[in-house]
């Protein structure tokens, strides 16, 4: 519905047509970019976004409408995972576009009815504009958010984006480990497909590949490699 109000402003004081007003909403930050800053209301108040979580990781996901059944699955899924997210420093927070009274009840009726106390906060973006700033919104699935994924370093830094469609929940294992792998990235090593559990160097990491000959020539004496470019190594704990 945000999407006429702004549409309707605009139309009486002569701004942005339609086609401008969906475009501008439909834009979206990419990985690398800083995350925008943003007065978001909670369920645990307003917060300054991304400065509330400075110095930790936060994952940041839409869904599209309280009570609704898969979005119920989700936020349980998240809850059981949470002191898994705050053991690598990481924060969650979600969004959809209802009202804060509207998350308040029913986070009241997860803990009544499925025994779960969510415990992270839970952005109110009733007028859709966190939404539209963030890209959540996609015109051909409806006025809602899509399942949105933003996962923000310590900096401030978007390291990644997923989104999935309203009818598709989201594998929460999976957000976990990407946040893990990122953290590892960090470490100067890349991650295989399915890692830690890589059909080839199991759960092994990825060294950069060299950029000059006589690094090549010395790879294959300090790591286990199936070629110069191809270099694994496990992790010390």
């Amino acid at each position: 519905m945000f999407i006429y109000h702004t549409l309707l402003i605009n139309l009486i004081t002569g701004g942005e047509s339609l086609e401008e007003t969906i475009n501008g909403c439909y834009g979206m930050p990419t990985i690398g970019e800083k995350f925008p800053k943003l007065i978001v209301q909670t369920t645990a108040g307003r917060l300054k976004l991304p400065e509330h979580f400075k110095g930790k990781w936060f994952v940041l996901f839409s869904h599209p409408a309280d009570f609704t059944p898969v979005c119920t699955t989700e936020f349980v899924a998240f809850q059981k995972r949470y002191k898994d997210f705050k053991k690598l420093n990481c924060e969650l927070i979600g969004l959809s576009i209802d009202q804060v009274f509207s998350h308040i009840k029913w986070k009241e009726w997860i803990k009544d009815n499925l025994k779960v106390k969510i415990e992270f906060p839970i952005i109110a973006d009733d007028m859709g504009d966190v939404a539209c700033e963030l890209g959540m919104i996609h015109p051909e699935k409806g006025n809602n958010t899509v399942r949105a994924v933003f996962v923000v370093d310590p900096k401030g830094i978007i390291r990644a984006i997923i989104y999935y469609p309203q009818e598709v929940g989201r594998n929460m294992d999976e957000i976990l480990r990407l946040v893990k792998a990122l953290q590892t990235a960090d470490k100067g090593y890349a991650t295989p497909a399915n890692w830690p559990n890589n059909e080839l160097v199991k759960d092994e990491v990825i060294i950069p590949p060299a950029s000059d000959e006589k690094t090549a020539a010395k790879r294959p004496k300090e790591y286990d490699c199936f070629d110069w470019w191809l270099c694994h190594k496990k992790l010390k704990k």
